[in-house]
């Protein structure tokens, strides 16, 4: 279509109803177409490991754990916040590569090289990296004694339980490996579920309780036991009652691999040990979650209820379980447990014909056909039999081809006395077993493995309890209805928390933990957090004008009325892909409405937009097909650039409904041609409701490089200094927990313009198959500065890493690894600026709940800007909880942030001040947001990369391809399984533009 006309004219490439072209509007007559740091020392001690979790929030006033007696030391805070400890600039050794320390003096390092920032980039002499002979950096230490700033202070009630326990206790760690006596007939070694693994060893224990006592012991599933008592090592028999009441003997092997002294962890805490004790901690964890591991379904991490509420019935044969997930943690006030309320959807308790009645619509009902959908819901399911006495546990691998009676099959005699009779399987269970089978019509189970046949009927079956269902795969109903149960209010929250604590199946009851030297404190922590001001944000007025805006320190909240974009791009050369005109007419784009209203709200909001240059048909159809998907792309793309007469710079595609070519389409637009699209959906678009296109102009204006919003002061810390400033975010995606081939996807993204700091460019690429560790860290952020260079002629010289997705467990690997492959590619470079590296941690259990309701506004949470730094946070390293944003649905989670490793120097203050301004410059809402930016957008560009991965796979099938043009090759869409970097790689005309918001 060309400019100047809503409708235009054109022969219509399309599926077209009718042959009129029309004029006057955009979807003319439905014809045929339209067409076409460094390490604070402190007081010296020495450190050799590995540090503490990611759950924290900063607070300025002491708890009242803080200021108890002397007398009872695990129930005072222990470790408290170190001395203020400067952190150097550069790289120093490992204390215990140092040599010795004492408690008076800082131990002797080999080196310690300091930046000087008097000197030019350039100037500045190269700091000297660890050595790989086993220096390693370590999480620096909290440099003051938490954060001062606030505007108020509310007094909260966290979900943390202190812990108290006897350092002079010692818990015996024994490695135990069970085998059954009968070898396996084909040689190889057989592998016991875990669920025997535990009846195994509760038969021994329980036939020999003087020398086994369970009460004293805590079993962790697999290889570990752990025990208050010393326990008899060496192997012995087990015999266990198994499948039709055979009995199974077993060797269960016990040796005794090390004793958990608790001093250690009381020396970490009080700050005399600069490692945690992992082993003790992981240890104390088995005995906490001993009792629910007995009197409760274990999934993953947290612990659910055999029996779940009536009333959390989903329908669809599933039910919500309201259970919880325990955890330790080592914190200032001591050792203490988190515990927080967690739901999933599990599949019911049930027969496995019952199930189907309730799960899939008409089964059951005459002339059912649908047997494809029953294989679908049932393949991998658990079951149970009825027809025998056997706890056995099988799983589905399908169903047979055949009706229940039509099977038949061989039945040998025992003592070979006469040839095999052929049998159906209806006469095998009358004669066998004694029943009748009702549902003869019905396909059966198949419940063999390895290779065996072992065909059941469905009524015979029971599914075993437990089982839990992918939220992803509920329909919309049951998926609104469960997370209606698992958006808890705060209010509701705390009491099913403590409820939890306090029962009887819970991690202290049936005595357990007691019988290990250890108590809990049942009531949680209380604490006082400081609440940050909100920063002034630039907006702009009538006339281009600069605005200055205070927000409601409450909810945060800013609004566009009046209002316009601090930057708004000019857009002139744009285009409509319509996906909806051949959808049902109830379903189709009203571009007459939609397009005139779009146009005008971008002109409120400050984006110079003209008339689109082209306005193209095309059915939902179109989605599904990569290579024709692709032709259509090309070809809407170049004649709407040859009448634009310019490179098109926004394609919007409008959709009926979400739909799963959106991969396809994003694919192909971002790295095969290299245009800007944003998506929508035609009934939102058919509304045209002020937020809603404010919220498209929005995304359009950020990602053709404008500017939303901006802060009226430099980002604090900052706003003093000198020279460039680049953040940076790094997060790792990976695939499903059933995909076992599918690489994980890494992605880095980083501003490009200084003082805003709003403006970021992006990397993505495959690496290994659940690989936590960014392979090409160094490289994609070579190439961020690299285009910061381009835009800016300068450098950074000041780099701040966010980084997203790492455990406690793998902060070595973040400094060790990732770290310092940065800084030696840097070095290579002859380039040396200075670098703070924090973890951003969102899957943690800390909640926070505001001690009255006063404090907690219209929905109980904590106000945005809540701040915690002391009580729930590292003994002494570096770490806080913040909540930067308005919770209006359910209990609010902060985020933790543990600084790793900082040039900077940064205090408790001016960090936290800096991430909570930063969360108010989000380029797609009007509040702060939950997570700092740079680490939300990483996160926005992993997800695109599986995108990518899926496109990519799901297109190198014949039909997908067939029909693409030359550009699109089989070659081109090269199997993922090598990891080829070129089907991920953005086009070069997007490399610099924030497609991904």
């Amino acid at each position: 279509m060309e400019r100047g006309g809503y409708r235009g004219r054109g022969s219509g490439a399309g599926a077209g109803r009718g042959s009129g072209a029309g004029t006057g509007g955009y979807r003319g007559g439905r014809g045929g177409g339209g067409g076409g740091g460094g390490y604070g020392r402190g007081r010296g001690r020495n450190r050799y490991g590995e540090p503490h979790q990611h759950d924290h929030y900063p607070n300025p006033n002491p708890s009242p754990s803080q200021s108890q007696s002397q007398s009872d030391q695990q129930w005072k805070r222990v470790g408290g916040s170190p001395k203020p400890v400067g952190a150097t600039t550069g790289w120093t050794t490992s204390p215990s590569q140092a040599g010795p320390s004492s408690s008076s003096s800082s131990p002797a390092v080999d080196h310690v090289v300091t930046g000087f920032p008097s000197l030019k980039i350039s100037e500045r002499e190269p700091p000297s990296p660890p050595s790989r002979n086993g220096e390693k950096l370590h999480p620096i230490e909290r440099p003051d004694k938490g954060g001062v700033l606030a505007i108020r202070t509310v007094r909260l009630r966290v979900n943390h339980f202190p812990v108290k326990f006897n350092p002079d206790s010692i818990i015996r760690h024994y490695d135990i490996d069970v085998k059954p006596m009968v070898a396996s007939k084909h040689g190889r070694p057989l592998k016991i579920p875990k669920s025997h693994l535990a009846m195994i060893r509760n038969k021994l224990f329980q036939d020999d309780p003087a020398q086994f006592p369970l009460s004293m012991t805590a079993y962790d599933g697999e290889k570990n036991i752990f025990s208050a008592v010393e326990l008899p090592t060496g192997n012995f028999n087990v015999k266990l009652e198994e499948e039709d009441l055979k009995v199974q003997s077993y060797i269960f092997s016990i040796k005794l691999v090390n004793e958990l002294k608790l001093g250690k962890l009381k020396d970490y805490l009080t700050g005399n040990l600069l490692t945690i004790p992992r082993d003790i901690l992981q240890g104390m964890d088995v005995v906490m979650k001993e009792n629910p591991t007995r009197c409760m379904i274990s999934v993953g991490r947290s612990f659910h209820p055999v029996e779940p509420y009536q009333e959390d019935d989903l329908g669809f044969g599933l039910t919500a379980s309201r259970g919880f997930q325990p955890g330790l943690k080592a914190t200032s006030q001591g050792l203490a447990l988190c515990l927080d309320y967690s739901v999933l959807a599990f599949r019911k308790r049930m027969s496995v014909i019952d199930f189907l009645h309730e799960h899939i619509r008409y089964f059951g009902q005459p002339n059912f056909r649908e047997w494809g959908k029953v294989d679908w819901a049932l393949k991998g399911i658990k079951v149970n039999v009825t027809h025998r006495k056997t706890k056995q546990k099988y799983t589905i691998g399908g169903l047979t081809r055949q009706n229940t009676l039509q099977l038949s099959f061989l039945v040998e005699d025992p003592e070979k006395k006469v040839p095999p009779r052929k049998i159906r399987l209806v006469d095998y269970f009358r004669e066998k077993y004694n029943m009748d089978i009702k549902f003869k019509d019905y396909p059966c189970l198949d419940l063999g493995r390895n290779g065996r046949k072992n065909y059941v009927p469905m009524e015979f079956c029971l599914l075993v309890e437990g089982q839990i269902y992918p939220k992803d795969k509920l329909l919309k109903p049951a998926g609104l209805f469960l997370k209606d149960i698992s958006l808890a209010p705060p209010q509701d929250r705390q009491t099913m928390i403590s409820q939890m604590v306090q029962s009887e199946d819970g991690p202290c009851g049936g005595g357990i933990v007691q019988n290990f030297g250890m108590e809990v404190k049942t009531s949680m922590t209380p604490l006082v957090s400081r609440i940050l001001g909100p920063p002034e944000l630039k907006l702009a007025g009538p006339g281009g004008k600069v605005i200055k805006i205070t927000v409601d320190p409450d909810k945060c909240q800013w609004n566009l009325l009046g209002r316009a974009f601090v930057e708004g791009k000019r857009i002139e050369r744009w285009a409509v892909l319509d996906f909806s005109y051949y959808s049902d007419q109830r379903d189709q784009l009203n571009p007459d409405h939609f397009i005139p209203k779009l146009i005008a709200r971008c002109k409120n909001l400050g984006m110079q937009m003209g008339n689109p240059v082209l306005y193209e048909p095309a059915s939902m159809e179109q989605l599904e097909n990569l290579g024709g998907l692709y032709q259509l792309l090309e070809r809407v793309t170049t004649k709407a650039s040859q009448i634009g007469r310019g490179q098109l710079q926004i394609l919007v595609c409008v959709m009926d409904k979400r739909h799963s070519g959106y991969k396809y389409l994003k694919w192909i637009s971002e790295t095969r041609i290299g245009v800007v699209t944003q998506c929508c959906l035609s009934s939102h678009a058919n509304s045209a409701k002020d937020q809603y296109l404010a919220n498209l102009a929005l995304k359009i204006n950020a990602k053709l490089g404008g500017s939303n919003v901006e802060l009226i002061d430099r980002l604090p810390y900052f706003e003093d200094e000198g020279g460039h400033v680049m953040f940076v975010g790094a997060d790792v995606n990976h695939p499903g927990s059933r995909d076992t081939t599918s690489p994980s996807m890494a992605a880095v993204v980083a501003t490009v313009n200084w003082p805003a700091a709003n403006r970021y460019v992006a990397r993505v690429r495959p690496q290994n198959h659940r690989t936590e560790k960014i392979l090409n860290f160094d490289d994609m952020c070579l190439e961020l500065v690299d285009s910061y260079a381009a835009l800016n002629k300068v450098k950074p010289d000041k780099i701040v890493i966010f980084r997203d997705g790492v455990s406690e467990g793998q902060f070595d690997m973040a400094l060790n690894e990732e770290l310092i492959s940065l800084k030696r590619a840097f070095q290579r470079r002859n380039y040396f600026p200075t670098i703070t590296l924090i973890v951003a941690q969102k899957r943690h259990q800390t909640r926070l709940f505001p001690e009255s309701r006063r404090d907690g506004g219209s929905t109980g949470n904590v106000p945005p800007g809540t701040v915690v730094d002391t009580t729930i946070v590292h003994p002494f390293e570096f770490d806080f909880y913040l909540c930067s944003h308005y919770g209006s649905l359910g209990t609010s989670k902060p985020t933790h942030y543990h600084v790793l490793w900082d040039d900077h120097k940064f205090t408790s203050d001016q960090l936290q001040k800096l991430i909570y301004n930063m969360c108010f410059t989000f380029a797609r809402c009007t509040k702060p947001v939950s997570l700092v930016p740079p680490v939300y957008y990483a996160d926005l560009v992993a997800y695109r990369g599986r995108l990518y991965h899926e496109a990519v796979m799901e297109g190198q099938s014949p039909p997908s391809v067939s029909s693409a043009s030359s550009s699109l090759t089989s070659s081109s869409l090269s199997s993922v399984a090598s990891f080829d970097e070129r089907s991920y790689r953005l086009h070069t005309d997007l490399e610099n533009f924030m497609f991904f918001v």
